[in-house]
């Protein structure tokens, strides 16, 4: 049997907000944003994790760092994200005072390798805390590189979702393949939106 899997089009927000991801939606493409399925995903899984400290790596307009706002009011969090031009994460913090102001958010502009490099060193002298989940959506053929980091700066349990899995497959393919290989972490590509991999960190690597 057959089943029809329908879009979706659920309003899960305030006015405002909807607004913004509407208008946002529109340029979807040209900033490489999540669709909404994606993001509504993104949105869930924070919340299921209960996460409270998350990092993202390509904050762009801001679209995807909305529903992560979102979820975080939920549980109390906080968001860092970090994005390479300043035009775009201008236009970000603007969507986020608009969408969410009342939850914490630390944008950082620069490399996203450079500023990662940063956030390590202040995690290893106790200046920050580990997070406990990580959004990649930026340089697809940095994805290595950033896990590198992002693995000495993320907790047990934690969770990192990676975006454009199946879109840049062969971009991104020493990343897969080191998380498949991993066996510190329980990872699965997931086949919706342009590909996504779910990567859980199960222990820390001693």
């Amino acid at each position: 049997m057959e089943i029809e899997v329908k879009k979706l089009n659920s309003k899960y927000f305030d006015d405002k907000t909807e607004e913004v991801l509407s208008s946002l939606e529109k340029t979807r493409t040209e900033f490489w944003n999540l669709d909404r399925e994606c993001a509504n995903f993104l949105n869930m899984l924070i919340k299921i994790n209960n996460s409270k400290n998350v990092l993202e790596i390509g904050t762009s307009n801001g679209y995807s760092g909305i529903w992560i706002l979102k979820a975080l009011k939920e549980t109390k969090g906080k968001l860092t994200t970090i994005e390479f031009w300043e035009k775009r994460q201008s236009t970000a913090r603007k969507n986020f005072a608009i969408c969410a102001p009342e939850v914490s958010c630390e944008p950082k502009i620069g490399s996203a390798v450079v500023v990662l490099e940063d956030i390590l060193d202040e995690i290893q002298k106790n200046k920050r805390e580990k997070f406990d989940f990580v959004f990649i959506d930026a340089n697809k053929k940095e994805y290595i590189k950033y896990f590198e980091l992002v693995d000495k700066m993320l907790m047990a349990g934690g969770v990192i979702l990676a975006d454009n899995i199946l879109s840049h497959y062969e971009k991104v393919k020493d990343y897969t393949e080191n998380l498949f290989s991993n066996p510190n972490y329980q990872s699965q590509i997931l086949d919706f939106g342009t590909g996504m991999m779910l990567s859980r960190k199960i222990k820390e690597a001693f």
